[in-house]
């Protein structure tokens, strides 16, 4: 399984494209169809399926051209489903899978930034990879309305990523680069202080 991406728009947008016999998962169409659409291109594949992490309008300005485009089969968490400008032809759950190059890609709820933001989890040369839209980013986590809703975050991201996956684990956020739960595992006290 190949990954590649590309950031969109002046918000850098990461748009992550999992490739894997001449088929390609696309993980947030978030902006520019055409440059999406040549990522594939350059990369040998069509855009079979998309993942949208979440509902807010940054991550799907490119989602209805992409899916009419591609004909692709189009996923998203059944919490965030109704935010989403475009149909989803399947809603996930915590736990679920899909199954793509051979492979079952297990998929995690988070809920604190949206009502439900999906993650996705492939390994990639023998290392977890989790594409976790907003919800994780070096430094913290996602932002949220208000306490309640970063104790939500902090308690799903703590039980369903941080207390599940090792060190090497690299987390590709939704903006920005990337990092490791090592990296950020030491910080987790602090986040919780601070509530941010």
């Amino acid at each position: 399984m190949l990954l590649t991406h590309i950031s969109v728009s002046a918000m850098d947008n990461n748009c992550y494209l999992l490739c894997a016999d001449g088929q390609g998962l696309l993980i947030d169409a978030a902006d520019d169809a055409k440059q999406i659409l040549q990522l594939a291109s350059d990369n040998g594949v069509k855009i079979t399926k998309v993942l949208t992490t979440h509902q807010h309008h940054d991550h799907v300005r490119a989602l209805q051209e992409i899916l009419t485009a591609t004909g692709a089969t189009h996923y998203a968490s059944a919490l965030d489903a109704p935010g989403l400008p475009a149909p989803v032809d399947i809603t996930l759950t915590d736990g679920d899978v899909i199954e793509f190059g051979g492979d079952d890609l297990r998929v995690i709820i988070l809920r604190g930034h949206t009502p439900g933001g999906a993650c996705l989890v492939a390994t990639i040369d023998g290392v977890p990879n989790i594409f976790i839209g907003d919800s994780l980013f070096p430094g913290g986590l996602g932002k949220t309305a208000s306490e309640e809703l970063f104790t939500q975050l902090f308690a799903d991201t703590t039980s369903k990523v941080f207390d599940v996956f090792p060190d090497e684990t690299v987390i590709w956020p939704g903006h920005g680069k990337p990092t490791t739960l090592g990296d950020e595992r030491p910080h987790l006290d602090e986040w919780w202080d601070r509530k941010w």
